[in-house]
């Protein structure tokens, strides 16, 4: 009798197209769909387009238009016109720009239980709320599954979420993945995935699933996924995709690598205090700070159920006078909803600022808070300084704890307002209008690429005698905003030798040269550029350019304690060799200057194993290190020869 599976296991082996299924081994799986976002996805299909493929293989591909809307400048429009033309070159459907974030756009039109989706965005393990598996990776892993190619993971540790009981009135779907966070944490999590399963599951409806699964990105793991069951019947019921649904659960007797128990019932309103999700508390410890911006949106929370409670709270009342309350409806679906119902009259009417349905202050593009002030968020991160604002004071908190902050000026528990808790129903049927969403031509047609697009830069192979001088040394949780930072310059995603500038700029300091400067002035004496981390370097976006951007700039070695699993592949797929501290003592013995010298690399680099590396200090004095690995055969052939895009 074969043994009872987890639903992932089984969603897994049912797309394996090659390798083992055991926890920790590589596997290789089918693609179903794939999507990516503007920020991402002119660069992945500039990459597709260097493959030399002619039209997606995949069953479906969706390019949305949702970071960059904001349009200051020639920049994103120009991408928009060239993603726009080669969607309908290469077989994908393009979203327009506002027809809404990617995540809860896709979720409402084309997710499918049971199917594989792979996203150019660290979010897109949203989709695990409709029972898909999937995950997040960067622009190269999709646009080599959109060419076919099966996609390459490690098979992962199931962690079991159990849940029981349901929601008090007041707490939410947020405060469920708040709870988890305060559990397992922003670090440490890879090679994990997420499962929730238990008699609490039917209580919770698609859009609240979603809002856990999307802030499993949050957690570092490789997605996070909800059986398909009745709830999920209704959703797709409402959105006229009855016919897709599917039942899908664990098999009875599953084993799960851990179990964790929530009940439901138990739970309050948390927040994710600055400047990490992983920072948790409850909202009741802290209530009573003073508040000068509030939004309400993003893929997280911007659900037609999240906007409903939110404008019903609102009915009658108006915002506080000490704040601005900001909302971005996830989707034009959610948006005309609201317009037709009324709900959006009732915010305007309260004193709200309506928003695009696009990913704006999330990713720092607009509405940034004052110097020195709290903005307290419905968002899924607040890395510091990603709010656009230097040294921000950014809490993440659930829409019920936000509006309630909305009315009374301060951080406030929902539960002391003294109102009457809004009930929510799934509608029968949601307003359906795909008009924004462009088909594919069915013969290729031009491809428009104006100026300011550039080419997807190639590597090089790595050289035997690998001499990498230190740019930079960090401390833990270094994220990708760190690496790359978003906000205005997301503009700049398709002109690689412009957005290089920013590499790791919030490190830069005033009158000194610049992580750039240096970088190119360690390739100019012939020598490669390293970085050294901490732990969990590398949270955060799925966003290749923090690994093409220092790549450009030659570094070709990074060495940190833990690497978190994107931007670890990203690094392989341009040619950056990621190393881990053997003793993490080993970090004490260097600085910036130190010179990390690895002879007879491709001797030396076993998958899997340790090498010794010599260090040579500013001095001149020497020393040795070991450094390990946690490479396949394919990754150590793949970043030897410098990443899958070289000369």
């Amino acid at each position: 009798m074969s043994k009872p599976l987890t639903l992932i296991e089984k969603i897994i082996r049912s797309h394996l197209v090659e390798g083992e299924c055991e926890a920790g081994k590589e596997v290789k799986i089918r693609i179903d769909q794939t999507l990516c976002q503007d920020a991402t996805g002119t660069m992945a299909f500039l990459e597709l387009e260097a493959m030399g493929v002619d039209r997606v293989k995949t069953e479906l591909s969706v390019q949305y238009i949702d970071h960059n809307t904001l349009q200051i400048g020639p920049e994103n429009p120009n991408d928009h016109i060239y993603l726009q033309s080669v969607c309908s070159a290469k077989g994908v459907h393009f979203s327009r720009p506002g027809n809404g974030i990617c995540h809860q756009v896709h979720l409402e039109r084309f997710g499918v239980p049971g199917k594989t989706l792979l996203g150019s965005d660290s979010h897109t393990p949203t989709g695990g709320g409709i029972s898909m598996l999937a995950m997040g990776a960067g622009g190269l892993d999709v646009a080599m599954a959109m060419a076919g190619v099966p996609f390459k993971l490690t098979y992962p540790r199931v962690v079991g979420i159990r849940l029981t009981g349901k929601l008090q009135p007041w707490v939410s779907a947020k405060d469920v993945i708040l709870k988890v966070l305060s559990i397992l944490g922003s670090q440490g999590n890879v090679g994990t995935a997420a499962e929730y399963f238990g008699p609490g599951v039917a209580t919770l409806s698609v859009p609240e699933r979603a809002t856990i699964t999307n802030m499993g990105a949050e957690l570092g793991v490789t997605s996070s996924i909800f059986p398909s069951d009745e709830a999920t019947k209704a959703f797709l019921d409402a959105e006229g995709r009855g016919d897709c649904w599917q039942p899908l659960a664990a098999d009875e007797g599953a084993v799960y690598s851990r179990i964790i128990d929530i009940d439901l019932s138990k739970l309050e309103p948390l927040a994710a205090c600055p400047s990490n999700p992983g920072n948790v508390k409850p909202v009741a410890e802290i209530a009573g700070l003073p508040v000068s911006q509030v939004l309400i949106g993003s893929c997280t929370n911007s659900s037609l159920k999240d906007m409903r409670m939110v404008a019903k709270v609102l009915a009658g009342r108006h915002v506080s006078d000490k704040l601005s309350l900001g909302i971005a409806p996830g989707s034009r679906q959610v948006l005309r909803m609201l317009g037709e119902e009324g709900s959006l009259a009732e915010m305007v009417g309260a004193g709200c600022r309506i928003l695009e349905s696009a990913c704006g202050p999330c990713i720092g593009q607009g509405f940034s808070p004052a110097s020195g002030t709290i903005s307290v968020r419905t968002f899924n991160r607040n890395f510091l300084n990603r709010t656009g604002t230097k040294n921000d004071q950014c809490y993440l908190v659930s829409p019920e704890t936000a509006v309630a902050t909305a009315l009374t000026g301060k951080l406030t528990d929902p539960r002391t307002l003294g109102i009457e808790y809004p009930k929510w129903e799934m509608p029968e049927h949601f307003v359906i209008d795909d008009a924004m969403v462009l088909p594919p031509a069915k013969e290729p047609g031009e491809i428009i690429r104006l100026e300011t697009i550039g080419e997807p830069p190639v590597c090089t192979p790595l050289p035997d005698r690998l001499e990498a001088e230190v740019l930079l040394k960090t401390g833990d949780k270094i994220t990708t905003d760190h690496i790359m930072p978003a906000g205005a310059y997301l503009k700049y995603r398709s002109n690689i030798p412009r957005y290089s500038r920013f590499v790791f700029e919030c490190f830069n300091e005033a009158g000194k040269p610049s992580f750039a400067e240096r970088a190119e002035a360690v390739k100019a004496k012939g020598l490669a550029g390293a970085v050294v981390g901490g732990l969990s370097f590398g949270q955060g976006s799925s966003r290749e350019h923090a690994a093409i951007c220092p790549m450009y700039l030659g570094v070709r070695l990074l060495v940190a304690r833990s690497i978190e699993r994107i931007l670890y592949a990203n690094y392989i797929n341009f040619g950056i060799l990621p190393l881990l501290f053997k003793d993490e003592a080993d970090l004490d013995k260097i600085t910036e200057g130190t010179r990390i010298v690895i002879d007879n690399l491709r001797e030396k680099l076993q998958p899997g194993g340790t090498l010794t590396a010599k260090l040579v200090q500013k001095d001149g004095t020497e020393s040795e290190i070991s450094l390990a690995n946690t490479l396949s055969k394919e990754d150590k052939e793949t970043v030897l020869k410098g990443g899958r895009l070289v000369l």
